[in-house]
């Protein structure tokens, strides 16, 4: 087989899913958003058996309950990854496994443009659950859990699994987390995703295309809701968007929120360069 080069049109005409991360306190209405999307072409997938929140809305749910579960879905979903071994999860053999298991997903799939997960806090959890009972995880001298081995098997599961996700370019997959709020050592106020391990919260914002958080802000003697979108914010919170069509602050929608990642131009982002000594403004750099 030769090199196959994609060009820029057909790359252009592709249809594309975004990947996106929204995290917020508890009790925000990140669940809620479900409702703003089409309940025809979403597959909700319900972790927290916590669906009270889309109660009488006619949207299509999957309710895995272990680790494994969670696994096959993935495989499922996004295919085989050709570069991996038969007896890993996400191979040809696992991709065989699962199709006969729940039949051709052609046929089941296709009317689904979107997944939502809720949520990818206790995904994370069901993970390290599953990662405490295996037999790599316990200690040799004494036959009790190695924590440190656990951790780091939790960290290449989670990241496997969102890795595969990532790659289904024909859906949008939407993960909604809560929003850890500490004081670090200087007093500074962080925010960061609510999961098990530090690998995973670390390392998904490179991973989707979107981090967004859902807060609540005050205005004008008003409160509230928006979704915080860029990076350099204010407030602190986490925060990308590798679109360049957001603004700072949007309508927690997500029906509109995809359309607008889905059309119009780009917006021209310029990167500031700072003299620190003096304040001034040294050059503009344009971040295509």
């Amino acid at each position: 087989m030769g090199l196959q080069i994609v060009s820029a049109e057909e790359r252009m005409s592709e249809k594309r899913g975004h990947k996106i991360v929204i995290m917020g306190k508890s009790g925000v209405g990140k669940t809620t958003l479900a409702r703003t999307l089409d309940s025809e072409k979403t597959l909700f997938m319900d972790l927290e058996a916590g669906d009270a929140a889309i109660e009488g809305w006619p949207i299509d749910v999957i309710r895995p309950r272990t680790w494994v579960e969670c696994r096959d879905f993935a495989c499922y979903l996004g295919g085989a990854n050709p570069s991996l071994a038969e007896d890993h999860a996400y191979s040809q053999a696992h991709y065989d496994h699962v199709v006969q298991q729940f039949g051709k997903p052609n046929g089941i799939l296709t009317k689904y443009d979107t997944i939502f997960v809720d949520s990818i806090t206790v995904a994370g959890r069901l993970c390290f659950q599953h990662c405490i009972q295996q037999p790599e995880c316990k200690s040799e001298r004494s036959g009790k859990l190695d924590t440190r081995a656990a951790y780091g098997m939790h960290g290449r599961e989670m990241m496997s699994w969102l890795t595969h996700l990532q790659h289904i370019r024909d859906k949008n997959v939407i993960f909604v987390g809560i929003l850890d709020e500490r004081i670090d050592d200087y007093s500074r106020t962080i925010y960061e995703l609510q999961i098990e391990g530090s690998k995973t919260g670390r390392e998904l914002p490179g991973i989707v295309d979107e981090v967004i958080t859902m807060a609540i802000m005050t205005g004008n003697e008003k409160t509230y809701r928006a979704f915080v979108c860029q990076t350099l914010n204010e407030w602190g919170y986490p925060a990308k968007d590798r679109s360049g069509r957001l603004d700072l602050l949007e309508q927690p929608h997500l029906g509109n929120l995809l359309k607008k990642l889905n059309g119009g131009s780009v917006q021209e982002r310029k990167l500031d360069f700072v003299d620190p000594k003096s304040g001034a403004k040294k050059e503009e750099v344009n971040n295509v």
